[in-house]
């Protein structure tokens, strides 16, 4: 698929790491039990206890990051989507951010959102004195994009680079952050939440075919479990029998078509302004029509910053919320 599109997917889809999660300090994001390693998405149903989770101002999340505060942050600015999720869980808002994420009713909504301050330079090249006008206590950055930013931002404020494979990262994410400002309720209960919704849709597992793809025309890619952290929920819930081929490799429509796909979800990436739905410019290919989602008009467009950028457990709830409908 183009560079271009290759390289937006890319921040939003990273290796699924193995191991269990840390969550607050050396405290563990999950229960401790199989259902909860990143390499066990089809195997036993995701445990549903949730750990306590006690305040500190010094956590080391599962990557190895130590983020150490004199106090709990209040002026946290986002420079990834999953910022954005999981301050809405733990009840707070971004001082700024470059997420449109904010936006889904299921969040802020739009008039909400819109009075959120936004970073400019867009998620690529965030503008470094653009952050620091708002006085941070925190920045929270995705590792491989932001983490340039990291020397500019020294002594100033508080960089964290996080770097989601999973949901299981994700979780662990949303520990570390309700450790640090206080929220460990907040944090408890959003977890709690998250795991019930997997664990309900695990119990009722369809037996469709499903399939996720994202673009911004004809050269789609797939969305897989190994790269994107939304497509690692579908083996649980679904048949998804879609492996990553590496950044360069994706799917044809062909070896679609092979599969049967009973429900095809759409993410539609736009560069600039809207230039219409992905579906629809692959309507135009013969085969398209032919693949069993298509015919049964099982082809769902979704809101891509929910499915491909947000990766906090609000957004993977609606996804889970979204799929299982899509999938009985």
């Amino acid at each position: 698929m183009p560079r271009t599109a290759l390289r937006v997917r890319r921040w939003a889809a990273i290796a699924v790491l193995g191991g269990l999660l840390a969550g607050c300090g050396t405290e563990e994001a999950g229960t401790g039990g199989p259902a909860d390693a990143p390499g066990n998405e089809a195997g036993a149903r995701t445990a549903t206890e949730v750990r306590p989770i006690e305040a500190a101002t010094r956590i080391t999340d599962a990557k190895g990051v130590t983020v150490s505060l004199p106090k709990p942050p209040e002026k946290i600015v986002c420079l990834v989507a999953l910022c954005d999720d999981i301050l809405v869980e733990l009840g707070m808002t971004p001082t700024a951010t470059n997420s449109q994420v904010l936006a889904n009713p299921k969040f802020l909504g739009e008039e909400k959102a819109a009075k959120i301050p936004v970073v400019p330079g867009g998620f690529l090249s965030p503008e470094v004195e653009a952050i620091l006008s708002h006085r941070p206590d925190l920045v929270i950055g995705l590792e491989d994009t932001h983490g340039k930013l990291a020397p500019a931002l020294k002594g100033a404020t508080t960089f964290w680079p996080v770097q989601p494979g999973s949901w299981q990262d994700s979780v662990g994410y949303l520990r570390n952050l309700a450790a640090l400002t206080g929220r460990t309720e907040q944090g408890e209960k959003a977890e709690k939440t998250f795991r019930t919704r997997l664990a309900q849709a695990e119990k009722h597992k369809s037996d469709k075919t499903a399939l996720i793809i994202y673009g911004s025309d004809e050269n789609f890619g797939v969305a897989t479990p190994e790269t994107d952290v939304a497509a690692g929920l579908f083996p649980k819930i679904s048949h998804y029998p879609w492996k990553s081929r590496g950044v360069e490799g994706s799917y044809s429509l062909e070896e679609i078509l092979a599969r049967d796909v009973d429900v095809l979800f759409v993410e539609t990436l736009s560069f600039g302004a809207p230039d219409g739905k992905l579906s629809d410019k692959l309507a135009g290919n013969p085969l398209w029509s032919r693949i069993p989602a298509v015919k049964n008009g099982k082809v769902i467009e979704v809101d891509s910053e929910v499915w491909a950028k947000g990766r906090g457990t609000r957004s993977l709830g609606l996804v889970l919320d979204e799929a299982t409908a899509a999938l009985r």
